[in-house]
């Protein structure tokens, strides 16, 4: 993994709603540590520092760097919660790792060779049904994302979980539970109305040829 994330935090003693509303019209943002086998520790983070991170998808599938009260604590983020309306961080959810214990993050799909691939430069066209995949292993494993190489997909082909090569010491959560789970990750499909203008077409020539 090349990129770091280290976010600067303070103890939280205050809690309830009335707490947390203090603190985000202070532009702070609310959050918790949690796992290990150790007490939860309450903290709040600047918002701006913790919403640029965000801006980085990387920032989902690192493990970070939380320092506090002297101390660090290596977590990732496990829940966010964001404002319906506004751009606004209302609370953030971290969980320690554990160097001997597997993870189960969500990590982004990063689709390869699209505009290359033989059903594109056919005239079809990509559909993502994934986006990231769940998956388990240790932290020294974490990857930043999976590559999925779309290079001989033709039209009416899928790629699958299984057609996914993933790094080693990493496993699909949803393929750890078994036959029926291989799930399509991408497709390549004709436009709409493709098929409907072609027949058109030869109804057309077939009507001109009865005219003569």
């Amino acid at each position: 993994m090349s990129a770091t994330f280290t976010l600067a935090a303070e103890l939280r003693t205050d809690t309830g709603k009335g707490a947390s509303r203090r603190l985000r019209h202070a532009s702070r943002v609310p959050a918790i540590i949690y796992g290990a086998d150790k007490e939860p520790t309450m903290l709040t983070l600047r918002h701006d520092d913790i919403l640029h991170a965000c801006e980085d998808e990387a920032f989902f599938s690192h493990i970070l760097t939380i320092d506090f009260d002297g101390k660090s604590e290596q977590v990732i983020i496990k829940d966010m919660q964001r404002h319906p309306a506004k751009i606004q961080i209302m609370h953030a959810d971290f969980q320690r790792i554990d160097a001997d214990h597997a993870l189960h993050v969500n990590v982004p799909l990063h689709f390869l060779n699209e505009e290359s691939c033989v059903g594109v430069k056919g005239g079809g066209l990509v559909s993502h049904l994934m986006t990231e995949l769940e998956i388990s292993c240790l932290p020294a494993n974490l990857p930043e994302f999976i590559e999925v190489d779309m290079a001989n997909l033709d039209v009416g082909d899928s790629i699958h979980l299984t057609d996914i090569i993933l790094p080693e010491g990493v496993s699909s959560v949803i393929l750890m539970q078994g036959e029926g789970h291989d799930q399509a990750v991408a497709s390549i499909h004709m436009p709409r109305g493709e098929k409907v203008d072609e027949a058109e077409a030869e109804v057309e020539v077939e009507g001109e040829g009865e005219e003569e």
